[in-house]
């Protein structure tokens, strides 16, 4: 290796951000660590369009070899399960007394993400807030109109409009909360609560509507007492959704049941935690509808949701609730036999 080769190599694995140098003769001369899990190994030494290969990219080498001073254009990668992106700054170096090219790579993936995930959810509560508005301006322009002296319909359309602006008000209540609980989900919480006694005060308050679905809400408790530090809210909010989405969605199997074990050893917690399954007999979830399940805004089935009252966002609370308990969320389901949904509960 010639002196000015090491110089160039000890440069260029200084960098932290995937980095390459491509010297006059057009080939890659240098790529440090990062790049080279970008490019392959075997990408030093040679000509840099058969190892890049990506147009926009390519494209801007071009250009700062015939002249410009630097470009900034972007490339896309692939990791093992997801796509990544790279905004690329393109500059022309001295490299062994020519015109060379260095390009260093650095990560968009995390913050077009999360623009992304802005974007969608501004649509998607742009969406789930226009639909009730507009059916409610529609009423209100028939009251004041063809309805004004129509006493039946005036009050069918009043009635519509109010379980509108319910739902509007839980999408807004549900939104907030989601925002609450994110706001809090790396603080963990220290307060000691019976865990025994806040199941049972909330299917005691279900009741009624088990009642009202002709459903059985029962509970089995496997184990007499469990004590553990969380936040008594937000625990009693987990089980309020899980067990309302129970009985709401598999009210067909006539009964659900909320079983409570406490466990020496619980694998997914590596050490001592409480199971809490929450299970219905109902019409269950198809397989591939599973893993999406707690995504905001996300439905099985968006017609029927909304026909209960449901905002979407139920799923989304309740997974982030249980992250800041250093809990785990598990869901198993059949079709035509059930689903139950397990929340897993570290405990001293």
């Amino acid at each position: 290796m010639t002196q000015a080769q090491f110089e160039t190599d000890s440069l260029i694995r200084a960098i932290p951000q995937a980095s390459i140098i491509v010297g006059p003769g057009e080939r890659i001369l240098a790529a440090n660590e990062p790049a080279t899990k970008l490019f392959g190994q075997e990408c030093v030494g040679r000509h840099y369009i058969t190892a890049l290969r990506q147009p926009a990219l390519l494209d801007a080498i071009e250009a700062v070899f015939r002249g410009a001073d630097h470009k900034v254009t972007r490339f896309l990668g692939r990791e093992t399960d997801h796509d990544t992106s790279y905004s690329v700054t393109v500059a022309m170096i001295l490299v062994n007394g020519g015109r060379g090219v260095m390009m260093t790579f650095e990560d968009q993936t995390a913050i077009e993400t999360a623009e992304k995930m802005r974007r969608d959810f501004v649509a998607n509560v742009s969406h789930e807030l226009k639909t009730p508005l507009t059916a409610m301006l529609g009423f209100l322009e028939t009251l004041r109109g063809p309805a004004k002296d129509d006493e039946k319909a005036r009050s069918r359309f009043l009635s519509i409009m109010e379980s509108e602006a319910e739902r509007m008000s839980s999408l807004v209540n549900d939104l907030l909360s989601l925002s609450k609980v994110e706001e809090k989900e790396r603080i963990r919480p220290l307060e000691t609560v019976d865990l025994i006694g806040v199941i049972t005060s909330t299917i005691r308050a279900l009741g009624p509507v088990a009642e009202a679905a002709h459903v059985v809400l029962e509970a089995d408790f496997k184990t007499p007492q469990v004590t553990l530090q969380a936040d008594e809210r937000q625990l009693q909010q987990v089980l309020s959704n899980l067990i309302s989405n129970a009985l709401k969605y598999g009210a067909s199997g006539g009964r659900v049941d909320v079983i409570v074990t406490a466990e020496a050893y619980v694998p997914q917690i590596r050490g001592r935690g409480v199971r809490i399954d929450v299970r219905d007999y109902g019409e269950g979830i198809e397989e591939h509808h599973i893993p999406r399940l707690t995504e905001r805004f996300y439905r099985v089935d968006t017609h029927r949701s909304r026909e209960v009252g449901g905002t979407g966002l139920g799923l989304a609370i309740v997974k982030h609730i249980v992250n800041r308990h250093r809990g785990r969320l598990r869901v198993v389901s059949q079709p035509g036999e059930g689903t139950t949904f397990t929340v897993i509960l570290p405990f001293d």
